[in-house]
């Protein structure tokens, strides 16, 4: 089959992302109290226990495999499987984005609320 390579690539995809977010180490509005460091690795930790792929990743990815595979049957040369192959990998990496972008949210909203002045 000519999509077995991407089982490889999806697994090296999803690893890349595995602490996506988590890590962020956001900007601060004056010097870093003597209390940053340690709330900071609360804080990031606290994101990296988050799931990084919820049941509305799941269905993204689900959704985009069907409207893959409509499309590419659509198409001349009716490739359904590689279009719901492109359509759920695209799906996940949206999801797999959204997910660090809540991760990364989490570190911030988490600082603030220990009492650092955090912009960013």
């Amino acid at each position: 089959m000519k999509f077995k390579f991407l089982a490889p690539v999806l697994a090296a995809l999803l690893a890349a992302c595995a602490d996506s977010g988590a890590n962020h180490v956001p900007i601060l509005d004056g010097p870093p109290t003597a209390a940053f460091q340690g709330d900071l690795a609360a804080c990031q930790g606290l994101a990296r226990s988050q799931r990084q792929f919820d049941h509305e990743t799941a269905g993204a990815v689900v959704l985009g495999a069907g409207a893959g595979a409509l499309l590419g049957a659509a198409d001349d040369h009716g490739d359904a499987a590689g279009g719901a192959i492109a359509g759920g990998l695209a799906a996940g990496v949206a999801g797999a984005v959204n997910a660090g972008e809540r991760r990364e949210a989490i570190v911030v909203e988490c600082l603030q609320g220990r009492g650092h002045r955090v912009v960013g």
